[in-house]
């Protein structure tokens, strides 16, 4: 642990050691497939978000044996930790006890665009190394897990009116407490811009040229998918802000699975 106190940016909150603090076990779920694996992703996952299922997600955690943990961009919904409830603290609590060295676990935190400025943070108070992007070996395949906001052109050109379209969709969140109306609006917004045909693409062109990736991982888009392109096989870990959520394991002979959770 390199700090016992860090400040967000702009005075947004403050975060230190004893908000993460050790929880009661989070109870694990039951699941009808192995639960012994190499690798599980998600991404996502808005903690802050109203819409979020960190208390899932923590419990998903709780009911896997597996050497690697991938949180695959969109751990935050922003930087207002004022907005983190009990089952975010939670979830940041259950990183924190699987990042522990006596785990001997590796867990990789690669960075998403809603991020920014939380990562460093966390980071340091975590024990967890944050990554642009991340590739490996495992059972003779080149995986790369990249978030997939590099690939998206409307957030990175169009800065004003993705603040505005976020701010009104944050408003939805607050009013619509069965969730039906902001899931539709962030599903069907998505759609309607393709991303998910585009950033697949390009980011399979990108682990191809760059790693000679044999499976690309990406988050971002929240519809989860698995296609080949190009020899390529692309998967898409969805979000934890939907019911089902959606999240990939790699099993130890190298296997994909889009895997739900209810």
């Amino acid at each position: 642990m390199h700090s016992d106190h860090s400040t967000t940016e702009g005075g947004r909150g403050t975060m230190t050691k004893e908000h993460i603090v050790e929880t009661e076990d989070v109870r694990p779920l039951h699941l009808d497939h192995p639960t012994d694996i190499d690798t599980l992703i998600l991404s996502d996952i808005h903690l802050g978000s109203e819409v979020s299922r960190a208390e899932q997600a923590a419990q998903l955690l709780r009911s896997y044996s597996f050497r690697r943990l991938i949180l695959n961009g969109d751990v935050f919904d922003d930087l207002n930790f004022k907005r983190l409830d009990r089952r975010d603290w939670r979830f940041l609590s259950t990183i924190r006890k699987l990042s522990a060295p006596k785990k001997d676990l590796e867990v990789v935190w690669v960075v998403g665009n809603h991020d920014g400025g939380v990562a460093d943070i966390l980071s340091h108070l975590l024990g967890v190394p944050v990554h642009e992007e991340y590739a490996w070996t495992h059972a003779g395949r080149v995986f790369l897990a990249i978030h997939g906001h590099q690939f998206d052109k409307w957030i990175t050109e169009h800065h004003v009116v993705t603040a505005v379209a976020t701010k009104v969709y944050s408003g939805i969140q607050r009013i619509d407490r069965q969730r039906r109306v902001s899931r539709w609006v962030k599903r069907t917004s998505k759609k309607f811009l393709r991303l998910g045909d585009k950033i697949g693409a390009d980011a399979v062109l990108y682990g191809k040229e760059r790693y000679g990736a044999d499976v690309v991982c990406c988050g971002h888009t929240h519809q989860a998918l698995v296609k080949t392109i190009e020899g390529v096989l692309y998967v898409n870990s969805g979000a934890w802000t939907d019911v089902p959520s959606t999240y990939v394991t790699i099993d130890h002979a190298g296997g994909v699975n889009l895997r739900e959770c209810h």
